[in-house]
């Protein structure tokens, strides 16, 4: 059965437990206000009818002084008798008006020379008669006086403040639970439409979309409800984000697979024609064996750069698991020059200048992948850009930071490709050929490797400059 209470309670909403838990707590409080003002209240009775008493006795005490017994009853249902005390018994004075069962009053009468207080008051019940409260005092040595009044009116008001205060208090706490309920309820309705929003993101279908469409809505609910409601939204922002983040990374990954995947099909699906152009040349045609021989070792090496690009990318990624970066003490000045020349040796017909300072900067890098992310840039700007187009690298030194600006006079690269040229396997023209425009890695790369060290690479772009900005710390 308690077990069952339970798993009843628990079911019960907030609201309702919480309005069941008030009306508890309520009926322990007037329970308690009950018992105290019904306690005050018969106090308060029983002294004043313990002062109409002690008048009464007054005004007997001269009848016993005068006659020897109480001459007259005062009220109705009251009794009153004299008894001479000794020290074994108490004796009824005659004539006396007292109950059939008299044996309490003599009770109260032998008390008052027992213990030798003056007066002696208790409660007895006196058979056939009721409750009666009694008192008893000593007019004259030897003589008690008692008398008994019926305490009947006392406890019909008694019964009705009971009756009273129980109807006064059920009314109170049915209304306290109905309406302190409706209070609960409202106060906790922004919890309710949380709750709500909850289940809407539950219900939210991420196929199509990454971002949750669902916020909690700003309401009436108190200081608290509002920390909690931020919170609440807070949260959700934090996993609109992390989703977006997850979808945007398994995009990327989709694309990138697919980009690598094609990139790979391409040399291979040329290795197996010059294979197979090789070995016909090599049983017909003898003379063309050399020439097929060249086309598929170039496949070849193209598919290894290919591969060796991807490779150092995954390294990238995973730098924490794979140092890819092995630093030393190093000039970037002098891996610019040396990048320079390269440069004017490979593409001639690409004015190049270099702006570089007489003193060395020297930096704590990995030379072989700066020189690499240096050619990258420099080939890029010769591979976009038509012959004659003229092309500056320029290095100087900022607070904290090396900085190396490669930059070219070509037409520009458009608004809506800037944010993508560092995506990998993107390419501005598409229609640009692998030979001449390369895989679409060189700029992912550079930026990798320029990241590893802990630096940026950055552009910015319109007709007649393109400039990509490698910044490098100083203290790396």
């Amino acid at each position: 059965m308690i077990r069952r209470f339970r798993e009843t309670y628990r079911r019960l909403r907030l609201g309702t437990r919480l309005a069941l838990g008030m009306g508890v707590l309520s009926l322990v409080v007037f329970a308690v206000v009950g018992a105290s003002l019904s306690m005050y209240m018969r106090d308060y009775l029983e002294r004043q009818l313990n002062d109409q008493m002690k008048l009464v006795q007054l005004t007997q005490s001269k009848d016993v002084e005068a006659y020897g017994t109480v001459q007259g009853k005062p009220y109705y249902g009251w009794y009153t008798a004299s008894y001479e005390v000794s020290a074994n018994s108490a004796v009824l004075r005659e004539p006396a008006d007292v109950p059939a069962d008299a044996d309490e009053l003599a009770v109260v009468a032998q008390a008052v020379r027992d213990s030798g207080d003056d007066p002696v008051f208790r409660t007895a019940h006196i058979k056939g008669e009721g409750t009666y409260r009694l008192r008893a005092c000593e007019p004259e040595p030897g003589v008690v006086l008692v008398t008994a009044a019926p305490m009947d009116d006392i406890e019909d008001t008694m019964d009705q403040l009971a009756t009273v205060q129980v109807v006064a208090f059920a009314l109170a706490l049915v209304g306290l639970v109905v309406f302190g309920r409706a209070v609960l309820r409202r106060g906790l309705k922004p919890l309710s439409d949380m709750a709500h929003t909850a289940r809407g993101i539950t219900s939210h279908d991420f196929t199509d979309s990454a971002r949750l469409p669902v916020r909690a809505d700003r309401g009436n609910g108190g200081p608290e409800v509002e920390e909690l409601r931020t919170a609440f939204n807070t949260m959700l922002e934090h996993i609109d984000d992390s989703l977006a983040v997850r979808t945007e990374a398994e995009q990327r990954l989709r694309r990138f697979v697919a980009d690598a995947s094609h990139e790979l099909r391409t040399p291979l699906m040329s290795v197996r024609g010059y294979a197979d152009l090789f070995q016909y040349a090599a049983a017909n045609e003898p003379e063309e064996r050399e020439k097929h021989l060249a086309r598929l070792r170039a496949e070849a090496a193209r598919m290894g750069i290919l591969l060796d690009d991807l490779l150092l990318l995954a390294r990238l990624d995973a730098a924490e698991v794979e140092a890819p970066v092995r630093l030393e003490n190093a000039d970037l000045a002098e891996l610019v020059r040396q990048a320079a020349e390269a440069f004017r040796a490979a593409r001639p017909d690409h004015p190049l200048a270099v702006t570089a300072g007489p003193d060395p900067v020297r930096l704590r890098l990995d030379a072989l992948r700066i020189r690499q992310v240096l050619d990258n840039l420099l080939t890029n700007a010769a591979v976009h850009t038509p012959a004659g187009t003229k092309v500056s690298v320029e290095v100087s030194v900022v607070p904290d930071a090396a900085v190396v600006r490669v930059t070219d006079s070509g037409p520009g690269i458009p608004a809506a490709d800037q944010e993508r040229v560092f995506d990998r396997f993107f390419r501005i023209d598409k229609a640009r050929s692998r030979d001449r425009g390369g895989s679409g890695l060189g700029l992912a790369v550079a930026r990798s490797l320029v990241q590893a060290h802990g630096g940026t690479i950055t552009l910015t772009s319109g007709p007649g400059a393109t400039t990509f900005t490698m910044r490098l710390p100083l203290a790396s």
